[in-house]
């Protein structure tokens, strides 16, 4: 009877077991299912408000991969920082934590140069230009250089052009710049371009922008007028200048370990969310700042300037040497491509 006991124990604890495992969800696909749909929970994540063109990409790339998987491929998103920020988004995607982030590509220059092309002051003139050197060859090779960290550059979402907000006067000549304190997303280049205007520059999470500004940590910060009105900065910033200064361009990426994973019928799938959740964040970017522009307008919390054409020349001739020094650094022939679009 005692041996029928311990037996009985020992059935019941391995059936829990296998329940447990059955119950468990998985963040990739099973390699070893070889054929059709592979069942998995995608997670993706990112540090933005809910009305931005990251969202709607994501929004798009959830429709499409559960539609087209029949329910097998759950997808969650994380909006606003919700998950992991602008510290830690990165490596949870190299431990395969999550399966897809687009952080700002400045944010990736510890990793590999070429992404500070979208600091690269006045380099692209419409969001059109910037999406056609990303779709190109030489857009493509550098979204590649981060398979040395198991991940994978899939595309270029945009946001659009920078403008600058600040509480200490408005900008419309490179010595406007003198003595404010910047807020940017980080890396030497951004760091050069203020200082070389006179200002000081520091990272600040995005999620904690807003507290910086109304508590005067910084004095601005740059960013396309869809990220100024949906974090509702002009709240706390007395000035917008519209001059396009640099850009914010986001990189699509996933985990290498997770992309090897899937199966040519699963790994279709998503390539086509992907596809279609690119060209919803790009149609949504020019959308939601023209949007978002008239908003502020609207709201009337800043006083808003617009640089004429001769002052951004200003502002070209005064960067020249700064622009030359970087192009060297990440790649001639790269940069070269970039500015014939």
């Amino acid at each position: 009877m005692r041996r029928m006991r311990h037996l009985l124990a020992i059935i019941l604890i391995l059936s829990i077991a296998a329940l447990s495992g059955c119950g468990s969800s998985t963040n990739h696909a099973d390699a070893s299912q070889e054929e059709g749909i592979q069942q998995m929970t995608i997670k993706i994540s990112h540090v933005v408000a809910e009305n931005t063109p990251k969202q709607m990409g994501a929004l798009k790339m959830k429709e499409v991969i559960e539609e087209k998987s029949e329910g097998k491929i759950k997808v969650e998103i994380f909006p606003n920082s919700s998950l992991f920020g602008d510290k830690d988004e990165y490596q949870n995607l190299i431990a395969n934590n999550i399966q897809f982030i687009m952080p700002e590509m400045t944010k990736l220059v510890g990793s590999e140069a070429g992404f500070n092309i979208p600091a690269m002051p006045f380099l692209f003139e419409s969001d059109q230009a910037a999406e056609d050197f990303w779709d190109g060859e030489k857009g493509k090779e550098v979204l590649g250089r981060l398979e040395k960290d198991g991940v994978l550059g899939v595309s270029m979402w945009p946001n659009g052009a920078k403008q600058i907000t600040n509480n200490k006067r408005p900008i419309e000549s490179p010595e406007d710049f003198k003595g404010m304190k910047i807020r940017t997303t980080g890396g030497q280049l951004l760091e050069d371009l203020f200082s070389t205007l006179g200002a000081g520059s520091t990272s600040i999470p995005f999620g904690e922008l807003y507290t910086a500004l109304q508590q005067g940590t910084v004095d601005g910060q740059d960013n396309p007028y869809s990220n100024i009105e949906s974090k509702k900065f002009d709240e706390v910033q007395k000035y917008i200048s519209i001059m396009g200064i640099t850009r914010v361009d986001y990189a699509l990426l996933t985990n290498t370990t997770f992309w090897n994973s899937m199966n040519d019928e699963t790994k279709a799938i998503v390539e086509l969310g992907i596809e279609e959740g690119t060209t919803v964040a790009r149609e949504s970017a020019a959308k939601l700042n023209e949007e978002a522009r008239e908003k502020l307008i609207e709201n009337g919390n800043s006083q808003i300037n617009e640089l004429s054409e001769e002052q951004i020349e200003e502002f070209k001739e005064f960067l020249t040497p700064l622009y030359n020094e970087w192009k060297e650094k990440i790649g001639t022939d790269i940069i070269e491509d970039a500015e014939s679009r």
